[in-house]
């Protein structure tokens, strides 16, 4: 193993204690992980493309430490938006103090707003709109059908986009992505701003609703995936919640149990970056022992969760894994 930077000897110097250990140990599982031939899945919540995680997940990609992404459609299109329409994005420190007539005046102004950061409609949707649309209708045109990602991969490699960039595209993870063809299961696309100017077009009569891929097709290849690469492990990284981290962890109970596949491993790591408060049925908010209840983590997996901010502790999780 080649000697850690400094970010990495920073952190296990300081990080010693609560959550911050916590995320030295995870970073330690993964790393384990990787070195004993098992696959990771990273799954992308919350708005994980707009506060730039490409700047370091993109270089994970490159050298090979995730081997399957599942994602919310929103940080599908996001990362693509940032890279753009990157100067066209405004920054409001004080989001905070803002009333529903300053929330308004972003509105109008074309700037949708994601905690401190708008996102520009114009030079962001509606630049990738006109391109993807075109994507869409000549698959339909020929008969042929894709998976939500498989579009965006078809519409970044093509090109079309090169001359709007505004960032490098090293920072880009779905570029990166793209390039090595890089399994992505994307849970409830409808629920993205692609997913409803795709629904809009269906509305219309200009598209076909079939000409997407749905998401029992990504459970189905996700299924196929899974079996095909199980052999070593598959470990689960989850940054924040919701559908990105509940769609993809079932496959393993649904093999196991409704395919009537005893032999199929369990997930071999887990780790969540996590600010849901554990009560109430919240199941983002569940400590990693309750999936041991429903068949997706043995009572051995390594189980870590760092209870906070993913835009802190994801970069530095990450930095570690990189040597940095």
């Amino acid at each position: 193993m080649t000697t850690k930077g400094p970010i990495s000897q920073f952190i296990e110097t300081h990080y010693l204690h609560f959550n911050a250990a916590a995320l030295v140990d995870a970073a330690k599982g993964y790393e384990a992980q990787l070195d004993s031939g098992a696959k990771m899945l990273v799954s992308l919540a919350g708005a994980m493309s707009t506060a730039e995680l490409g700047k370091s997940f993109a270089e994970m990609i490159r050298q090979d430490k995730v081997q399957i992404i599942s994602c919310t459609g929103a940080n599908l299109e996001e990362d693509i938006m940032n890279l753009v329409a990157h100067s066209h994005y405004k920054r409001v420190p004080n989001y905070r103090d803002l009333t529903p007539q300053d929330e308004w005046d972003l509105l109008e102004k074309g700037l949708n707003r994601v905690t401190d950061t708008c996102i520009p409609e114009h030079e962001a949707f509606r630049r990738l709109q006109k391109h993807i649309h075109k994507i869409w209708k000549d698959a339909e045109a020929k008969g042929e059908r894709y998976l939500p990602h498989e579009y965006m991969y078809k519409m970044l490699l093509s090109g079309v986009l090169e001359q709007y960039y505004e960032i490098d595209v090293k920072d880009s993870w779905m570029y990166a992505a793209a390039e090595k063809n890089l399994p992505i299961v994307c849970p409830g696309w409808e629920d993205s701003t692609m997913g409803n100017i795709f629904a809009s077009y269906v509305l219309k009569g200009e598209l076909k609703a079939s000409t997407m891929k749905s998401g029992i097709e990504y459970m189905t290849f996700l299924a196929d995936w899974y079996t095909e690469n199980s052999k070593n492990g598959i470990g689960f990284f989850q940054i924040g919640g919701g559908i990105a981290g509940d769609f993809p962890i079932c496959v393993v109970p649904m093999l196991y149990q409704d395919m009537e596949r005893p032999e199929t491993p369990f997930w071999s790591y887990f780790c969540q970056i996590s600010d849901s408060t554990t009560s109430y049925g919240s199941y983002s908010g569940a400590v990693p022992n309750e999936k041991i209840t429903w068949g997706k983590l043995d009572i051995d997996t390594p189980k870590f969760i760092i209870e906070s901010d993913a835009t802190i502790v994801a970069p530095l999780i990450f930095a570690y894994l990189l040597g940095q």
